[in-house]
């Protein structure tokens, strides 16, 4: 899953455990401007350095997976839990680069000859190109 939106706020590394680390971040989804939705975000493990290059206020690209667990509490309670796991983030410039400009304008620039390539130009039924 993939959304769009705007670095609201980029947490610090956390050390969960001595095997396991995350690392969260709040993204502004406005799907619907009048009604724009803070989603947090964590990456773990190796993924968390990838956060480093972004800045709050930036628009990105989320790729990320839906998790969800069960989890019952010792009186017998059973509690659901989503989280959002991002595994990729990209600059939205980056992902909707526009071609770098022309800068020779077609008006002035003669038309390019339309060259073939020697093997093609024969007409001998048996030449192969290679």
């Amino acid at each position: 899953m993939e959304i769009k939106g705007i670095i609201k706020k980029i947490s610090e590394t956390v050390q969960i455990s001595e095997r396991f680390r995350k690392r969260e971040f709040v993204v502004e989804y406005a799907n619907n401007p009048d009604y724009p939705q803070p989603l947090q975000f964590e990456m773990v493990q190796d993924r968390c350095v990838l956060l480093d290059s972004f800045q709050e206020g930036q628009e990105v690209e989320v790729h990320f997976d839906l998790r969800g667990r069960e989890w019952t509490s010792p009186q017998g309670q059973v509690r659901y839990f989503n989280t959002l796991q991002a595994w990729k983030l990209v600059a939205e410039q980056d992902a909707a680069k526009p071609p770098p400009p022309d800068n020779q304008s077609s008006k002035t620039s003669a038309p390019v000859p339309e060259e073939k390539p020697g093997w093609l130009v024969s007409d001998a039924a048996d030449d192969l190109p290679f």
